[in-house]
C-alpha cells in the first residue's frame, strides 16, 4: 500500500459518520470546532436581535414598545447570551478547530470530552432559548443578584432556568479548558518546545488555565442559589441568616477574569494576524507572552472592582482600585508590541487588517474608561449608569468582536477553501464601526448626564431624548452591517470559486 492509499484508508477510518448522524456522533476536532462556532454565531444573532429590541424601546421617552416585564427578560437574556453563550464558546470553537493543526497533532487529547462539552453547551443554551420563547426567561439581570433572583422577588421558575442552564454551559467551558490545556502541554509535535509554540497556542493555554480557575466559583454560586430557591437553604437571603454579598463575591470572582478570558483569545488572533498583515515578525514575542500571563494573574485580584458601592472597607477599596489600575500595564505592553510590529513592517490594508485597526481605536478607549471606573470616587458617581454600559461594550465588542471579525476573514479561506468573491465584508466594515461608535460613544455621554442602566423607559425633559434616538439609529446601522457579514460568509462559503487556503502568504 503506497502513501496515498494509506492516507485514504486512514481518512475513511477517522471520518465522521455520513449525513445527519455524523453531526450527532462526531468526535473530530474539525467538525466540533465548526459546530461550536456555528452555534455561538447563532446565539450572537439572537443576542443582537434582543439588543435591537432594547434600543427600540429606549429610542424615545415613555415608550410603550415593551412592558417592564418583557424588557427585564430581554436585557437579562441579552447579557446572558453575549457573555455566556457567544464569547467563550466562540473561543472554544476556534481553539478546538485550530490547535491540532498548529501543534501538529492528529486530534485533541480527549475527543469525546470535547463532544461532551459541546452537547452540554447546546443543552444549556437550548434551556435559555426555550425560556425566552415561553415567556419565562430570567428577569433579574445577567448577574442574577440576590435578593432580586431569590424566591422573595422572583417566585416563578424564571431564575431556575438561568441557574441550571448556565451550570451546563460552565461545565462545557471547563471540559473544553481541560481539553485545550492537556493538548497543548502533552500533544505538541516532536521538537516543538513551549518556546517554539505558535503564539495563538500560548494565548489559548493561558485562557484555558483561567477558565479552570475562574469558572468553578460561578458553578458553586449557581448551585447554592438553586439549592436556596428549591429547598430554602439560607445562603444569600439575609432574613434567613444568609449574605447577599456572598453571591457578588462568587459571581465577580468569575466575572472580572471573564472579561480577560474573552479578551485574551482575541489578543492571540491579533498576535497571529498582525505580523502576517505587516509582513514581519511579532515584535517582543517573549514580552507579549509574559504580558498575557501577567494579565491572567492580575485579573484574579480585582473582582471587587465591581463592588465599590457596596460599602466594603476603605482599605479594600484602596487595594482593589490599585489592582484595577495596575492591570492596564500588561495590556499596554501588548498594545505597544502590536503597534511596534506595524511600525517595523510593511502593513497591507486587507480586510483583516482593517478590523485590527478598528480594534486599536476602540479597545484603547474602552481601556481608558476602565481606568476611570477603577478610581473609586468616579465609580461612585458613574456606577449603574449608561457610562458603565458603554465602557463594557467598548471593551467587549472592541476587544473581542472586532478582532474575531478580522479572524473570520483571515481564516475563512482556510476553512472553506474558496476565494472571497463578493466584497460585502468591506461594506459591512463601514457600517459596523461608525454604527458602533455612534451608539456607544453617545451612551457614555448620556450616562454622565445621569441616565441609569436597566431602566425600561425615561421621562422627557432630562436632556436624554436626542442622544438616545441617535444612538438607536446608529445601533440599527451597526445591525445591518452584521447582517451583511452573515450574508457574505454564507454566500462565499456556498458559491465562491475555489482558491488558495493561504491567500495572505502567512
Amino acid at each position: 500500500m503506497n502513501a496515498l492509499q494509506r492516507h485514504r484508508a486512514l481518512s475513511r477510518i477517522w471520518a465522521s459518520d455520513p449525513g445527519w448522524r455524523g453531526w450527532l456522533t462526531s468526535v473530530n476536532h474539525t467538525d466540533l470546532g465548526r459546530m461550536f462556532m456555528a452555534v455561538s454565531a447563532f446565539f450572537f444573532i439572537v443576542g443582537g436581535i434582543l439588543a435591537m429590541l432594547i434600543r427600540a424601546q429606549l429610542a424615545s421617552p415613555r415608550s410603550a414598545f415593551l412592558g417592564p416585564e418583557h424588557y427585564n427578560q430581554i436585557f437579562t437574556m441579552h447579557g446572558t447570551i453575549m457573555m455566556f453563550l457567544f464569547a467563550i464558546p466562540m473561543f472554544e470553537g476556534l481553539a478546538v478547530y485550530l490547535l491540532p493543526k498548529m501543534l501538529g497533532s492528529r486530534d485533541l487529547a480527549y475527543p469525546r470530552l470535547t463532544a461532551y462539552g459541546f452537547w452540554c453547551y447546546v443543552f444549556g443554551g437550548a434551556m435559555m432559548i426555550f425560556s425566552l420563547l415561553a415567556g419565562i426567561a430570567p428577569d433579574s439581570g445577567w448577574f442574577m443578584y440576590p435578593p432580586l433572583s431569590s424566591t422573595i422577588n422572583s417566585p416563578g421558575i424564571n431564575s431556575d432556568f438561568w441557574l441550571i442552564g448556565i451550570t451546563f454551559v460552565e461545565i462545557s467551558a471547563i471540559a473544553a479548558a481541560v481539553e485545550i490545556t492537556v493538548t497543548i502541554l502533552r500533544y505538541r509535535a516532536p521538537g516543538m518546545s513551549l518556546a517554539r509554540m505558535p503564539i495563538f497556542a500560548w494565548y489559548a493555554l493561558v485562557t484555558a488555565v483561567m477558565i479552570l480557575t475562574g469558572f468553578p466559583p460561578l458553578i458553586l454560586g449557581s448551585i447554592l442559589l438553586e439549592l436556596e430557591r428549591s429547598f430554602g437553604l439560607p445562603f444569600f437571603q439575609v432574613a434567613h441568616g444568609g449574605d447577599a454579598l456572598l453571591w457578588q463575591h462568587l459571581f465577580w470572582l468569575f466575572g472580572h477574569p471573564e472579561v480577560y478570558i474573552i479578551f485574551l483569545p482575541a489578543a492571540g488572533a491579533i498576535s497571529t494576524i498582525l505580523p502576517v498583515m505587516s509582513r514581519t515578525r511579532l515584535l517582543g514575542h517573549p514580552w507579549v507572552i509574559a504580558a498575557a500571563v501577567s494579565l491572567a494573574v492580575l485579573s484574579f485580584g480585582l473582582w471587587v472592582h465591581h463592588m465599590f458601592t457596596t460599602g466594603i472597607p476603605h482599605l479594600a477599596l484602596a487595594f482593589f482600585s490599585a489592582a484595577s489600575t495596575l492591570v492596564a500595564v500588561p495590556t499596554a505592553v501588548q498594545i505597544f508590541a502590536w503597534i511596534g510590529t506595524i511600525a517595523k513592517g510593511r502593513p497591507q490594508l486587507h480586510l483583516p487588517m482593517m478590523w485590527m485597526l478598528s480594534f486599536f481605536a476602540t479597545f484603547v478607549i474602552g481601556g481608558l474608561t476602565g481606568v476611570m471606573v477603577a478610581v473609586v470616587p468616579f465609580d461612585w458617581q458613574a456606577h449603574d449608569t449608561y457610562f458603565i454600559v458603554a465602557h463594557l461594550h467598548y471593551v467587549l465588542i472592541g476587544g473581542f468582536v472586532f478582532p474575531m471579525l478580522g479572524a473570520l476573514y483571515y481564516w475563512m479561506p482556510h476553512v472553506t477553501g474558496r476565494k472571497t468573491f463578493f466584497k460585502l465584508g468591506n461594506k459591512a466594515f463601514w457600517l459596523i464601526v461608525p454604527g458602533f461608535h455612534g451608539t456607544f460613544l453617545l451612551l457614555h455621554w448620556v450616562g454622565l448626564l445621569g441616565m441609569r442602566r436597566r431602566i425600561d423607559t425615561f421621562d422627557p425633559g432630562q436632556g436624554w431624548e436626542v442622544i438616545n434616538i441617535i444612538a438607536s439609529v446608529s445601533s440599527f446601522v451597526m445591525a445591518i452591517g452584521f447582517a451583511l457579514v452573515l450574508i457574505d460568509v454564507v454566500v462565499n462559503a456556498a458559491v465562491a470559486i475555489r482558491g488558495s487556503r493561504d491567500p495572505w502568504g502567512a
